[in-house]
């Protein structure tokens, strides 16, 4: 009998597992659309929720028709609801090129939102850097008037129509630091050195026609703090007072979070501190 190694076996160490990179990779499970509905349901999400999505693909895995089976999951399971993607450009709409188009505007904010905003039925908000994609009941209502707000999350804009609506907020795969919303409660609450007292000049090009002016006060702090950052401290807090919880969706680690919980909770501490974020600090334990 030949010695040599069977050509249509993959490699196997002593203990019997393959030690060929390709073979382990087939290995891998492959989402289905259906395995993602089934994990938002577990997850908590109803088909009638306003859920804002911040996303990572990466970490999703493996999915039979990629990210737009993702999409289309939130989008079919959330047949009844809101579906909300951020579509931000406060990375490339500046002084420089200060021409916000919502049409062809790429997100800075990953794969999901991009293609989510080009979808048919998606409407994007005209807010010049911190835009919202949204699909399903209300959603052009959702988005209307962004092109009137000089901040990026005032109360009566798109961040405080999540309070209003008992949002949900699924950060899918990602670390809470990305979590935008809490900006909007630091301004909600007067937190100073949070946001510019001079204006940027921007513009935005209308879907009506035409192209109108947008003074914009833009995020920042005297010392170069990154504020969010520290938003993930609030996560233990979250947690422990039922207001957030972890689960999976593909492989995923996932936290869904309720947006008034999460914007009272975070009033509340900022009483006590309203540096809280400038801070590495974690919350004191007391507190929660």
């Amino acid at each position: 009998m030949s010695s040599n190694p069977d050509p249509l076996r993959a490699p196997v160490c002593a203990a019997g597992i393959p030690t060929d990179r390709s073979a382990i990779k087939e290995e891998l499970p492959v989402y289905t659309k259906r395995d993602l509905i089934q994990n938002l349901r577990g997850l908590g999400v109803r088909p009638d929720d306003t859920l804002l999505v911040h996303s990572s693909m990466k970490a999703v895995g493996a999915v039979e028709g990629g990210a737009d089976t993702v999409l289309d999951a939130f989008s079919e399971y959330l047949s009844e609801g809101l579906l909300i993607l951020p579509t931000h450009t406060w990375s490339s709409i500046n002084a420089a090129h200060p021409l916000y188009d919502p049409a062809v505007e790429p997100a800075c904010v990953g794969i999901l939102p991009n293609l989510f905003r080009q979808r048919p039925g998606v409407v994007r908000s005209l807010h010049p850097t911190h835009s919202l994609a949204a699909r399903g009941r209300d959603a052009a209502a959702f988005v209307e008037g962004e092109e009137l707000r000089e901040t990026a999350c005032p109360r009566n804009g798109c961040y405080g129509r999540l309070y209003d609506r008992g949002a949900k907020i699924l950060f899918l795969g990602c670390r809470l630091t990305s979590n935008t919303y809490l900006h909007g409660v630091e301004e909600w609450c007067g937190v100073p050195e949070r946001i510019t007292d001079t204006y940027e000049q921007l513009y935005i090009r209308l879907p009506w026609g035409g192209t109108m002016e947008r003074p914009m006060r833009r995020h920042y702090h005297p010392r170069g703090v990154d504020i969010s950052g520290q938003y993930g401290k609030m996560e233990p807090a979250f947690l422990a007072k039922g207001i957030a919880h972890k689960g999976m969706v593909g492989d995923a680690v996932s936290t869904l979070c309720d947006a008034r919980g999460m914007a009272d909770l975070t009033a509340s501490y900022l009483q006590k501190d309203p540096d809280l974020f400038a801070k590495e600090e974690p919350l004191p334990e007391e507190w929660y």
